[in-house]
């Protein structure tokens, strides 16, 4: 009796042990549906690019280059979701970092609009590729136009 005892009280401490495993592994799973530091990014990316996109205006740009070197340090420096900690997306994170940069020095010296629209095409075209590598990790597709 006390043996069948002792194997039920076993089994049930394997059991619960096994299922706060499974809650763990949901749980952690849902944590890589959103990348924070990503949506930050992208809010300040489309503020920048579209009215140049869609009009040619670049005031949008100068006004937010500083902040959007910022948020690429910020994103660079931040942990990545494991479903992206790859070195191609570090690679990609370390170049935006970079670009950005140097795209705000540049608003600060004046150079000319053409340069600026050049430079901040390439920035969105980069940063688009982070966000197809992060959307292919999670199965989805993104279409992207410019």
């Amino acid at each position: 009796m006390k043996t069948k005892l002792l194997l039920v009280g076993i089994w049930m401490v394997v059991l619960a042990a096994c299922t706060k495993k499974e809650e763990t592994q949901v749980a952690e799973e849902a944590e890589v549906t959103e990348w924070a530091e990503m949506d930050s990014f992208h809010m300040i990316m489309a503020e920048a690019f579209h009215p140049f996109k869609d009009s040619a205006n670049l005031e949008p740009v100068k006004l937010l280059a500083e902040e959007l070197a910022a948020e690429a340090e910020k994103w660079t420096t931040a942990a990545l979701p494991a479903n992206v900690d790859t070195d191609e997306v570090k690679a990609l994170l370390t170049k935006l970092k970079t670009d950005t940069r140097a795209l705000a020095d540049k608003v600060k010296a004046g150079v000319p609009n053409e340069e600026l629209g050049t430079d901040l095409t390439a920035l969105h075209d980069n940063f688009h590729g982070i966000m197809e590598a992060w959307n292919k990790s999670r199965g989805e597709k993104h279409e992207h136009q410019h």
